[in-house]
């Protein structure tokens, strides 16, 4: 059996919920859904869609690497947004990260997240070239 590495981000609500930041099995990475938030869970950037997508594509960078793998690794985005409105920003952000890469992507209008000032939420799936 391939084993698992589990990646941490320290948060309180890991251990409540049950989940990880991002998990690695053999050559896979799953990255848990991630928001613009500190390590207390307050949201940063509020009312800013792109700096909100920023950050979170920079706290999905450190779990990649801290699981051993990096953006250029990564096959599938999924985006949850709460203003179709935004959709267009974060597009444009979501290209400035995966320009080259061109993963597979969704982008979904939601009614809304478990913040509401909470803008959008990013899953990633990497598979790690070796």
């Amino acid at each position: 059996m391939v084993g698992r590495k589990l990646v941490s981000s320290g948060t309180p609500f890991e251990r409540v919920a049950g989940y990880s930041r991002a998990i690695r099995v053999g050559d896979v990475v799953h990255v848990a859904g991630t928001t613009a938030t500190d390590s207390e869970g307050n949201v940063l950037a509020k009312g800013n869609p792109v700096e909100q997508c920023r950050i979170i594509f920079g706290r999905i960078e450190l779990a990649l690497t801290e699981a051993g793998a990096s953006l250029s690794d990564v096959v599938r985005t999924r985006t949850y947004a709460t203003r179709a409105k935004d959709c267009e920003s974060i597009m444009v952000v979501h290209g400035e990260f995966f320009k080259e890469i061109r993963p597979a992507a969704t982008l979904v209008v939601v009614h809304e997240l478990v913040n509401p000032e909470m803008l959008l939420e990013v899953e990633v799936e990497a598979l790690v070239q070796s």
